[in-house]
């Protein structure tokens, strides 16, 4: 491939690794996948990473695509990171981090995410103010977990960062953020597109310590500093865009925004399972977190804290293979290993229920998958009445579920989300769909376009679809009888 052909890189930071796509930024084709492993600490509610060792797998995840990929470095113009929501991470004088990041699965600050909703007019206005009502998850409740638990760290923060922020700022030098990422916050104001004076002042918060909010994803902040470039074995001249979370890029890169589709639902099945959708209609329904997109729009979000993972983990105690699984039949499963944030349950832990001497091994991981799944689809109604939709509407009724995320490459994953749904899926052909909407980013702080727009033209959205098959009704009534009934006692 020739120097002059542009290639850009996308970075998905995620929870359990840092991957880098190297893409062609004219056709969308994916020509290599750089990949390094994170680390997460913790146990009883903690879950923290260090951010070097972030920095550390981006850079090595970088260098690895373009070394796989056979391009020249001076080929590569443009590079965006998409990283995990909510993280804390406190910077000292230095711009390095104090302690560990505090991770989204972190529901050590669930005390104080239930105090902090309280305040301010409650519930509801915190929904009108910021979209959202603040959970364990939410990185203001975090930073208020800090203060208490640890002030000697507080006092001695001078930034505060997201963590696609903190990896955009060590590639630019700029310290800045974008409106979707920022609107996981609870200080972000998802009606003014500022941060809200008064939430910082609840929790003590000088928005200095802040970084600027770009227009979007995809403006560009900047070229890489010169560290960053020997670190990465690339030109100074690389152009950074600013980013954005991973849910917000796994949107672009599905082609869901202002210059695509819109009010179309999505499926992510991976270390938490979300459900979401780009819509014009501004959200605030409780149940859900109201995102603003990275181009304009807005991304209502419903987020379990247990999904592969946890379903995995099932597997592993049973002694099988996680596609060795079959309907739950009598059994109910919910896999709540971590706590769970929707329903806000923090304190929640995995509950099996219906056991019988002759109980199928194979049917108590069925059953997995479905709570795990039903934990999902149960958010689906609620997001698709906050995008003005009807959900019983047969137009929205049968609109395919797009299913993403490493659970939807699962024959188990997709079976079950399909019996439990009722709905068609698409399954998109490609997999890295978070580093593809980071790549399309990139390349459009490097051109102008809308990223929408590009990442639509790529294709990066496309896949099979899969007709609906009639919806358990069975087990959807049963595992939300058995929630219902643990809630007040075993699940609180």
């Amino acid at each position: 491939m020739p120097a002059s052909r542009s290639v850009v890189i996308g970075v998905d930071s995620s929870t359990q690794s840092a991957k880098a796509a190297a893409v062609d930024a004219d056709t969308g084709e994916l020509l290599a996948l750089g990949r390094a492993p994170h680390t997460v600490t913790g146990s009883a509610g903690a879950r923290e990473s260090d951010p070097e060792e972030w920095w550390t797998a981006l850079a090595a995840a970088v260098r690895a695509a373009v070394r796989e990929a056979g391009v020249p470095a001076a080929s590569v113009t443009g590079i965006a990171v998409a990283g995990q929501q909510h993280g804390l991470v406190a910077l000292g004088p230095d711009g390095r981090p104090l302690r560990p990041a505090l991770l989204w699965n972190d529901t050590r600050s669930a005390p104080q995410a239930a105090a902090l909703a309280t305040r301010l007019g409650g519930p509801a206005s915190w929904l009108e103010r910021t979209g959202s009502v603040p959970v364990a998850s939410m990185t203001a409740a975090k930073w208020q977990w800090l203060r208490e638990h640890e002030p000697h760290h507080a006092d001695a923060t001078a930034g505060i960062r997201l963590p696609h922020d903190h990896l955009t700022e060590r590639l630019s030098g700029a310290a800045v953020t974008d409106p979707g990422d920022a609107s996981g916050t609870c200080w972000y104001g998802s009606a003014t597109g500022a941060y809200d004076p008064d939430v910082l002042d609840l929790v003590g918060l000088d928005p200095a310590l802040l970084p600027a909010v770009a227009p979007s994803g995809a403006t560009r902040v900047g070229t890489l500093t010169p560290a960053a470039a020997e670190t990465l074995g690339l030109p100074r001249t690389v152009a950074v865009a600013a980013g954005t979370g991973d849910n917000m890029a796994a949107a672009v890169g599905l082609g869901l925004g202002g210059a695509g589709l819109l009010d179309h639902p999505v499926v992510s099945l991976g270390t938490s399972g979300t459900v979401f959708a780009a819509t014009r209609a501004r959200p605030a329904a409780p149940g859900l977190a109201g995102f603003a997109a990275t181009d304009g729009t807005y991304l209502p979000l419903g987020c379990t804290l247990n999904c592969t993972l946890a379903v995995d983990r099932f597997a592993t105690l049973l002694g099988l293979d996680r596609e060795d699984a079959a309907p739950g039949g009598d059994v109910v499963v919910l896999p709540y290993l971590d706590g769970e944030r929707t329903p806000d349950l923090p304190h929640a832990t995995g509950l099996v229920t219906g056991l019988r001497h002759g109980t199928d091994p194979r049917a108590v991981l069925g059953a997995a998958y479905e709570g795990a799944a039903f934990t999902v689809l149960r958010a689906l109604d609620e997001l698709l009445a906050a995008c003005g939709l009807d959900p019983a509407a047969p137009d929205v009724r049968d609109r395919p579920l797009r299913l993403v995320g490493g659970g939807a490459r699962g024959r188990a994953w997709t079976e079950t989300v399909r019996r439990l749904s009722g709905r068609p899926l698409v399954v998109p052909a490609a997999d890295e769909l978070v580093a593809l909407g980071a790549a399309a980013l990139a390349a459009s702080a490097v051109t102008g376009s809308d990223p929408v727009a590009l990442a639509t033209a790529w294709g990066t959205g496309t896949g099979a679809l899969l007709p609906p098959v009639p919806r358990d009704e069975e087990a959807w009534d049963r595992i939300a009888t058995v929630l219902a009934a643990a809630t007040p006692t075993l699940l609180s």
